[in-house]
């Protein structure tokens, strides 16, 4: 045999050497442990100060939801004690009193979509994970970063302890949903109508979750306003004064922005027998009776939804309605010329035929006149008092027939087959606005003696 070199050798050696070391990178990768995953879950389990939290979430089936590292969430993250003085408040000894739909809801609700460390967070309104009344729309929290609280109940102790799917901020009491009246309570600039609302004994009624309320809400210097106006405080207003305003700001149903539409709506206030209508208008904005404006919207409560606005609005009389509708402003000026306004702003029952801006510019072009001006008060009045009838009547008591006008002169034909049409050719195109001392129907065309 030949001899094999030692150089030769020294190469086979040094690739049996690598060979042996690859194998062993090999092993080495296989034995690698997978990394330790920290998701908010996994950050409460491991604080001891969070084991009712933990219990509560594992008792729900939300801790799976909470340990999803795909998600990204924001907890507020009660203590133990805080659970501790949640259970003493509901008079229950621990979390298995609490029926687990309402646990579920109460835990949701410490929970915000998405990533929020505190250097994000700012005074205002949040949605959380609780469902709210409605599908789509989840409960809200309101939080003042001046004091640092939450809901005016909680306070935030300690902030930002990351996790890979989320932040905790630690908070020292347990956070329910609020009803309507909760919410007005909980933020200080609501302070004057949640005052308002106890004085007129309507607290319990927008505490109630048997019925579903749209509240517009004003603000506290809206209030201000109004009683620098009236010449009054609060202490001067009684619950009879109060209520009828305050109810004026309800509508029936769960109406968020989204669903907001131009046109008049019934609100609880009473008026003759019937609701009082609120006109809406949306433009750029929301505006309510052409004078408030929507300025937050969506604030979602657990027996309703709130939008807050910057002034109190109140029940019109039927020069209200056609004063706030710049689609009744010829009418307007009209009533103002004919010397009519105080009038039909006394107790009434009125119902008028309001003829619209462009009804009027027929009219004017009928006789071959410029506007208002070039008719003289005589004739004005006569034409303007055959649009008014005794009485509250809505478009549903409308029957076939003559009716007498506040103009001596002159019956309205009223036909109710199809519509509501007078004198055989003016049409009602918007029936039953409701206000304080009468009723308006809009007519197309202007009706004359």
């Amino acid at each position: 045999m030949k001899k094999v070199s030692f150089k030769l050798m020294m190469i086979l050696l040094m690739g049996v050497f690598v060979m042996a070391s690859c194998s062993e990178d090999d092993d080495d990768n296989n034995d690698v442990m997978p990394e330790e995953s920290n998701t908010i879950v996994d950050v409460a389990a491991g604080n001891p100060d969070f084991s009712i939290l933990v219990q509560a979430l594992q008792s729900t089936g939300l801790d799976d939801a909470l340990a999803n590292e795909s998600g990204s969430f924001t907890v507020f993250a009660p203590t133990n004690a805080a659970f501790a003085s949640l259970l003493s408040e509901l008079g229950v000894s621990s979390l298995d009193d609490i029926p687990s739909e309402i646990l579920t809801s109460v835990l949701l609700y410490h929970v915000l979509d998405g990533e929020a460390p505190a250097s994000s967070v700012e005074t205002g309104y949040y949605s959380t994970l609780s469902e709210g009344p409605q599908e789509g729309y989840n409960l809200s929290i309101y939080i003042n970063m001046d004091d640092v609280m939450i809901n005016n109940r909680a306070s935030i102790v300690d902030t930002d302890v990351m996790a890979d799917n989320g932040v905790i901020h630690v908070i020292d009491k347990v956070i329910m949903p609020m009803s309507i009246t909760g919410h007005a309570v909980a933020n200080e600039g609501f302070s004057s109508l949640a005052a308002a609302v106890t004085k007129a004994n309507l607290a319990d009624a927008l505490d109630s979750d048997e019925v579903t309320y749209t509240v517009f809400a004003p603000v506290n210097s809206a209030f201000d306003d109004l009683f620098a106006n009236l010449g009054v405080t609060l202490d001067d207003l009684t619950a009879d004064d109060l209520t009828p305003i305050l109810l004026y700001h309800v509508v029936d149903g769960f109406v968020p922005a989204a669903d907001v539409a131009s046109g008049y709506v019934p609100t609880l206030s009473a008026a003759q027998g019937r609701q009082a209508s609120l006109q809406i208008t949306v433009g750029d904005g929301v505006a309510l009776n052409s004078t408030s404006n929507v300025v937050v919207t969506d604030v979602v409560a657990t027996n309703g939804i709130i939008h807050a606005i910057d002034e109190v609005v109140t029940p019109p009389s039927v020069v209200d309605i056609a004063l706030d509708n710049g689609e009744f402003s010829t009418l307007v000026d009209a009533l103002v010329k004919a010397d009519l306004v105080e009038t039909l702003s006394g107790d009434g029952p009125f119902t008028v035929f309001a003829p619209t801006n462009a009804a009027f510019d027929d009219l004017f072009a009928d006789l071959g006149v410029a506007g208002i001006d070039d008719i003289d008060v005589a004739t004005l009045t006569d034409v303007l008092l055959a649009h008014v009838v005794s009485g509250n009547v809505a478009s549903t008591d409308l029957t076939n027939g003559s009716v007498p006008t506040l103009n001596a002169q002159k019956s309205i034909d009223i036909n109710v087959d199809s519509g509501v049409v007078i004198d055989g050719q003016i049409n009602v195109v918007l029936a039953d606005v409701q206000g304080t001392n009468g009723i308006v129907h809009v007519i197309d065309e202007v009706i004359v003696p």
